[in-house]
């Protein structure tokens, strides 16, 4: 049987590494998968060439322009401006869509009792309480992307009764670029080195939140969010070998953990081919080369965003969707050349303390949370 799967932020790297664990799939198994719906911003060029050579039934551009240029390039597909309608023609939905943009993704294909392979932490993290619910619509199906929950989900898949017997989430971190610096070693750090990552090959956004580890923070937010557990029971620790993706430890004092060698083609195709396996072997590990894991604590003082996500999950209601967009808008200052690598901490340190104490109850209320924090954020950029 053929998976229909729908891809939303195609041009993005989760978008084309997904397209090639799909190529790679069909080249063993012809027609195991098939690409119905793609979705993206504006990168009009790319998304002519996916078209072309994956021909799905409809395509969604966010830029009007593009848009219009897609159309009229591609006349026998569908162009829509909405995303939400990539649901209807797909068994399976990737959100790769980086930031707040994803929410209304992650919303309508669980809304539709579909599979939400879910890279797009930022939906479930600032609208966690919105999306909880959902998540009960039969059919649905939330099967996270991110390597480090990937792995908590293989992990506790071999628990009996996960919620009696786990003891601790363990998230690996890999410690970014900057592992092992003080903070005056970073008071100049540049975009290039923020966008070095050693191990991990991702878009600007999510690179620069490794660098802080404000990636990791969010992580910890979406941990809780996808298996309930309390954020005294979810721990980082730094590898910076990101071989081990993330463990569980469990009440006997057991720890079971997921090793591959860092690929994201692994997490995707995991969940592609939920609850059956990929056959396609992506992340092997050659254990006659692999000499050493090493693991560390965190340096919470100098990569302060971490303890920030921890302090705005456990607030509560909209403080991680404070969170979320302030570090969005921090960060894309910090791309542009308007904001320190350091300030990005302080931007968020200073938005958290105007948090209005909302909780949300719709979309509606998450989006008007996600735009207050944002104009907040600006206008702390501003007056630095």
């Amino acid at each position: 049987m053929t998976t229909r799967v729908a891809i939303a932020g195609s041009t993005g790297s989760i978008g084309t590494q997904t397209i090639e664990v799909i190529e790679a799939e069909n080249k063993r198994e012809p027609g195991s998968y098939e690409v119905t719906a793609l979705s993206a911003g504006s990168s009009v060029d790319t998304v002519v060439e996916q078209v072309r050579s994956l021909r799905p039934e409809i395509v969604a551009m966010a830029d009007e322009a593009a848009r219009i240029d897609l159309q009229r390039r591609c006349p026998d597909v569908e162009v829509v401006a909405d995303s939400a309608d990539l649901v209807e023609v797909a068994d399976v939905v990737v959100n790769g869509v980086v930031g707040f943009a994803g929410l209304t993704v992650t919303i309508e294909t669980l809304r539709a009792g579909k599979r939400l392979a879910l890279a797009n932490k930022e939906s479930l993290i600032a609208a966690g309480p919105v999306v909880q619910p959902l998540r009960d619509t039969p059919g649905a199906e939330l099967v996270p992307v991110d390597s480090e929950h990937c792995a908590l989900h293989q992990c506790l898949r071999s628990s009996y009764a996960p919620d009696r017997e786990v003891d601790r989430l363990l998230l690996t971190a890999s410690g970014g670029p900057f592992r092992g610096k003080t903070a005056d070693e970073l008071a100049d750090v540049t975009v290039e080195s923020a966008l070095a990552h050693p191990t991990w090959a991702m878009g600007p956004k999510i690179t620069v939140d490794s660098s802080t580890l404000m990636n990791k923070g969010l992580e910890v937010i979406e941990a809780h969010e996808l298996y309930g557990t309390p954020y005294d029971r979810i721990d980082v620790v730094v590898h910076p070998q990101s071989v081990v993706h993330s463990m569980v430890e469990f009440s006997d004092g057991s720890t079971i953990a997921q090793l591959s060698m860092p690929t994201m083609h692994l997490p995707i195709g995991y969940a592609l081919g939920y609850p059956d396996r990929i056959a396609t072997p992506f992340g092997s590990i050659d254990w006659t080369t692999l000499s050493r894991l090493d693991f560390e604590p965190p340096d919470r003082a100098t990569f302060r965003c971490l303890d920030l996500a921890y302090q705005a999950g456990r607030v509560g209601g909209t403080a991680p969707a404070w969170l979320s967009a302030a570090n969005e808008v921090a960060v894309e200052g910090f791309l542009s050349g308007n904001v320190a690598w350091n300030a990005i901490a302080d931007v968020c340190v200073d938005v958290l303390e105007r948090h209005d104490g909302v909780t949300p109850t719709s979309v509606d209320d998450v989006i008007e949370a996600d735009q207050v924090a944002r104009r907040i954020a600006e206008e702390i950029i501003e007056q630095r």
